[in-house]
């Protein structure tokens, strides 16, 4: 487990400081350092950190740092009793870290499209040498995730698929074929495992898994970080996960490639999915729109994941009878 594993998850760290008006360059500084160690802006000059050792020692070293520059900082643990709420505080990590992940997608989009089926060798030590600076970006970002945003498999997908490509072009992925009955058998009686926290991605995962997979499957919501898998189960859009992004291809995408159904209807679900999930608006379904909407409103009413995946169920039961319905 990492030692930037929480240990205690509704408590926090707070630096509160206060800089000299002089070197201006100060506060760039001091700013750059907070963005470096995952800190949140709660208040005008009050950041924040979940509580662990390393991240009490990372604000123990900007308060020194801060003093040495002539200004005021102190270090406090704190709990939020009025104002913001816990999840609040959780959902201003997720968004941070959102934003970056979304930038390295974009970035490893771009240099996908660049690299050609084969390209020039020249080319490929070129590609080579940018995607190493997005891994390298991205194990930056993936230190700092304190909750498990969910843009993480995203991008994670996204450079694994380009580091694949790149290390052999002509392995391009051919598509999958009808699941085998062998694979269907051995995919019953699991416990499917996810992060806490479910999206769209996740909770469309789960409706596939119990309506076309296993109606029988159980699922179990875990923390994104540190989590070891028991005999028995799968996991599916977390770190390493059985089972999660390709490529450009969201969790629902692969599932339904490996052990869906070869279905007109859940091909164009999959695409509303990879599309609200990635963000690359690939597909520009006219449904994609209102569907993102509800899963958003759905996330902002309850935090409770089981209850997420029930009204997941629901709206997803729905889509499902409109794409069989729909001619074309």
């Amino acid at each position: 487990m990492s030692d930037r594993t929480l240990h205690v998850a509704d408590r926090w760290l707070l630096l509160i400081h206060q800089l000299p008006a002089k070197p201006a360059y100060l506060r760039v500084k001091i700013w750059r350092r907070l963005q470096g160690i995952g800190a949140v802006a709660v208040k005008n000059a009050v950041y924040a950190l979940p509580v662990s050792e390393q991240t009490q020692e990372d604000f123990e070293w900007l308060r020194r740092e801060i003093a040495e520059a002539g200004g005021e900082a102190m270090v406090c643990e704190a709990r939020l009793i009025e104002g913001l709420s816990d999840h609040e505080v959780r959902a201003l990590f997720d968004a941070a870290r959102d934003a970056e992940y979304e930038a390295i997608a974009k970035e490893a989009r771009t240099l996908a499209s660049s690299v050609k089926r084969s390209p020039s060798p020249e080319r490929r030590s070129e590609a080579k040498a940018q995607l190493a600076r997005l891994r390298n970006r991205l194990t930056q970002v993936v230190a700092i995730d304190f909750f498990g945003a969910n843009g993480r498999e995203a991008a994670e997908g996204l450079v694994a698929g380009l580091e694949a490509k790149l290390a052999d072009d002509a392995s391009d992925t051919a598509p999958e074929g009808m699941p085998t009955s062998a694979l269907l058998s051995a995919l019953k009686g699991k416990t499917w495992v996810t992060r806490r926290g479910v999206h769209v991605d996740r909770i469309a995962s789960a409706w596939l898994i119990r309506r076309f997979i296993d109606p029988d499957a159980k699922l179990k919501f875990v923390p994104a970080r540190g989590y070891k898998p028991q005999p028995g189960e799968l996991r599916f859009d977390m770190f390493e996960a059985e089972y999660t992004h390709e490529g450009d291809r969201c969790t629902f995408e692969v599932l339904l490639a490996r052990a869906g159904p070869h279905d007109r209807a859940l091909r164009a679900i999959a695409e509303i999915v990879h599309d609200i999930d990635l963000k690359d608006a690939k597909f520009g379904r006219d449904e994609t729109a209102g569907i993102a909407t509800l899963i958003t409103g759905l996330a902002m009413e309850t935090v409770d994941d089981d209850a997420r995946i029930a009204r997941g169920t629901e709206i997803f039961d729905s889509l499902y009878a409109y794409f069989r319905k729909k001619p074309g």
